[in-house]
Formats: C-alpha cells, sequence, structure tokens
C-alpha cells in the first residue's frame, strides 16, 4: 500500500512540475440535499477536477466524495420480541481519488500512466487501488467533439470486505472517453472505465448533461453506474447514482 501511495504522490506531481508555468483548468461540483419531518435525511456528493494538456503533456487529477444519511429501519429482537427499530445512518459513504499523466508521442498519441484509489463503505471492497500504465489514442478533437481511447496493464490492490485481507492482482485497463459540445451553452460527456482481474472486473460509466448560465457557472445532471462482477453473497452487483450538481469552473 505505501508504494501505492508513494506512486501517487509522483503520478500527480509529475503534471505539475512539467507545466510549471501554468495551463491549468478546473471545475468543481456541489450537490446537496436534506429533508425534516416525517422523514430525515442528507446527501452530499462533490468532486473536484483539474486538468492541463499542451503540446507534451495530457494531465488529469481528480478528487471525489459521496456520502448519504438517512432514517433506516430493521428488525432487531429486543427482549425476545421482534422489534422495528429506526435509526439515523450513513447510507453511502465514498471517497475517491485518481490521476494520470500522458506524454505525447504526436497530436493523437500518447503513453499514459493512471492511478485510482477508492474507499467505499457500501461496496463489496474496503478500497480498491490500481496504478497503470498504458497507450493512450486521441481519435476525435475538435471544437464540438473529443473522443479518446486508453489501454494497458496495470497492478491492483484491494480488500474484499468478507475476508478483510488485502490481495493483489494483475489487471488490463481500458477508458473510453467522449465530449460533445451542442452549443455553446450545452455539451454531454461521458466516460467509460473498466479495470479487469482474474479476481473482479469493474466497470464504471460517468455520463453527463451540463447546461452553462454563464462562463464559470453551470448545471450538470449526472448518471452513473458502478457494477463489480464478483462481489459476496447478499450483495448487489450494481450501484447507480443519479446528481444534480452546480459546477464552478475556474
Amino acid at each position: 500500500m505505501k508504494k501505492l501511495l508513494i506512486a501517487a504522490a509522483v503520478l500527480a506531481a509529475t503534471p505539475l512540475i512539467a507545466s510549471a508555468d501554468g495551463g491549468w483548468a478546473g471545475s468543481g461540483e456541489l450537490g446537496f440535499a436534506a429533508s425534516r419531518g416525517n422523514a430525515k435525511s442528507e446527501n452530499l456528493n462533490a468532486k473536484l477536477n483539474f486538468s492541463m494538456e499542451d503540446d507534451v503533456w495530457k494531465d488529469n487529477f481528480y478528487l471525489s466524495a459521496l456520502r448519504s444519511k438517512g432514517n433506516t429501519t430493521s428488525i432487531e429482537t429486543i427482549g425476545g420480541v421482534p422489534t422495528a427499530v429506526t435509526r439515523y445512518d450513513y447510507t453511502a459513504n465514498r471517497y475517491e481519488a485518481g490521476a494520470s499523466a500522458g506524454y505525447k508521442f504526436d497530436e493523437r498519441s500518447y503513453l499514459v500512466g493512471a492511478l485510482r484509489y477508492e474507499n467505499d463503505d457500501f461496496s463489496p471492497f474496503n478500497y480498491q487501488a490500481v496504478l497503470s500504465l498504458g497507450y493512450g489514442y486521441t481519435a476525435i478533437k475538435n471544437e464540438h467533439t473529443e473522443l479518446f481511447f486508453e489501454v494497458g496493464p496495470g497492478y491492483k490492490r484491494f480488500e474484499p470486505i468478507l475476508t478483510g485481507e488485502t490481495e493483489s492482482d494483475v489487471v488490463g485497463r481500458g477508458l473510453i472517453g467522449y465530449r460533445h459540445r451542442f452549443n455553446e451553452n450545452t455539451a454531454f460527456e461521458n466516460t467509460f472505465l473498466v479495470e479487469a482481474g482474474a479476481d473482479n472486473t469493474f466497470y464504471q460509466n460517468d455520463a453527463g448533461l451540463v447546461v452553462n448560465m454563464n462562463k464559470t457557472l453551470a448545471l450538470k445532471l449526472g448518471y452513473q453506474v458502478r457494477h463489480n462482477t464478483d462481489v459476496a453473497p447478499g450483495i448487489k452487483k450494481t450501484d447507480q447514482l443519479m446528481t444534480t450538481n452546480l459546477v464552478y469552473n475556474f
């Protein structure tokens, strides 16, 4: 695990050093909802993203968080009698960080190193961390549309909740990124990630419709699907998340 953290620091620092003169762009997303009364709940999701691309480098770094609390009811035996007990507790608690550094061979091809780490209290794994090296190719890039692909081998460390023991696996990582701007104010973006290994294959698809209100503020409607092929009994393989966020571009 220490090696992965060191690699994360190096990977995140590489593009910063390579572009010390600036050129970075960023965005922050935030969505929050709370209810009180007969039902009590709080939901928060946030994401911070930085990216930079010039003639030599194509780099990205992000952080995201999802937290949700609400009334949950379970049946417990109290004094020998089955009783419905309601508690105010977490229903989602996930943190994720990722970084990639791409070195361009030409306008379309590049070598990319990527790292992803997640900690999710409600997934089949206490944590997953993947470090990979691969080849990237930009198939389309113009003022309206961008489409790129990344593929390569990686090394994964993870801890299944069933055993609580850290395991490792060699995986194949693939990424497809797509963005299309319909006009000056509206754009659609989609990212599909796969990390395929002998023990488990992880898929994640993030789709979003972005509507600009001005140069710095936008509204984003997002839909995320996450899937693990190998999970413990009683745990669902697929998670879905729908969000409506305020986006600040800087």
